[in-house]
C-alpha cells in the first residue's frame, strides 16, 4: 500500500507541475479526433483468492499500445485502446501438503472501451468495460519436493484466455503529451472450465502511462 501511495503522489506532483508550466499557451482540442501511442507500467496483483493457504504479492509489468479519442461534442467522447499489457503476481502456498512459491507473468492484449467526460481541455475522466485476451503465461515455480512434475501440471492447467473487466481513471492533457492513470480489475476468474488446480483469482492492477497524440 505504501508503494502505491508513493507512486500516485509522485505522478500527481509531476502532472501538476506540467499543467502549470503549459497552461499559458494550451489550446482546446476536446472536439478534435485524436490518436496516439502510449507506454508505461502496470502494478498488478490478484483478488478473490481461493486456494489452500494461497497468498499473493504485487509486481510491475510493461504496458503499451495505441489509443483513439473520438469526440461526441465538446464534453463527451469515446476512447478505445489496444494495449499489450503485462500482469501477474508473486505467490506462495501449499499444494497437496507441499509448500511452494512462484512468480507468474501474464501477457494480455487489453482492449478497453472507455467513455470520456471532458470538464476541461487539460483533464479527462474515463471509465468503461475492457476485454482481455491472454497471449502468454510464464511461471517460475519452486517446490520442496517433486517440483518438476508439479511445474508441468501447473503450466498445463485449464486457464481462461478471454476475460471481461472494468477500467477507470483520468488523463492529463498537455498539447500532444498525455499523462494517464488507471485502475482496473477482471470481472471473471482465471479458472476456465473449473478443472484448473491453479488457485482461483482475478487480476487487479494500477496503471501509469505517458502518451503522444496526433490531431489537426
Amino acid at each position: 500500500m505504501k508503494k502505491i501511495l508513493i507512486i500516485a503522489s509522485l505522478f500527481s506532483f509531476t502532472a501538476t507541475i506540467a499543467v502549470a508550466q503549459d497552461s499559458s499557451n494550451e489550446t482546446d482540442n476536446r472536439e478534435k479526433f485524436q490518436f496516439g501511442l502510449k507506454a508505461g507500467l502496470n502494478y498488478s496483483n490478484v483478488y478473490d483468492e481461493q486456494g489452500e493457504e494461497f497468498e499473493a504479492d504485487a509486481k510491475f509489468g510493461f504496458v503499451g499500445g495505441l489509443f483513439m479519442a473520438i469526440p461526441i461534442g465538446k464534453y463527451l467522447g469515446v476512447q478505445p485502446e489496444i494495449l499489450i499489457s503485462q500482469k501477474g503476481f508473486r505467490g506462495h502456498g501449499v499444494i497437496l501438503g507441499n509448500p511452494y512459491s512462484f512468480n507468474r507473468t501474464t501477457t494480455y492484449i487489453d482492449v478497453p472501451l472507455q467513455f470520456m467526460l471532458k470538464p476541461s481541455e487539460f483533464f479527462t475522466i474515463l471509465v468503461g468495460p475492457q476485454f482481455s485476451y491472454l497471449m502468454n503465461q510464464r511461471d517460475v515455480f519452486t517446490s520442496s519436493s517433486n517440483s518438476y512434475a508439479q511445474e508441468q501440471e501447473f503450466k498445463q492447467d485449464n486457464i481462461r484466455k478471454n476475460v471481461f473487466g472494468v477500467v477507470g481513471g483520468f488523463d492529463i492533457n498537455l498539447r500532444h503529451i498525455t499523462l494517464g492513470a488507471r485502475a482496473a480489475c477482471d470481472l471473471q476468474t482465471n479458472a476456465g472450465d473449473g478443472t484448473s488446480s491453479t488457485p482461483r483469482y482475478k487480476n487487479v492492477w494500477l496503471q501509469g502511462t505517458v502518451g503522444y497524440k496526433f490531431y489537426k
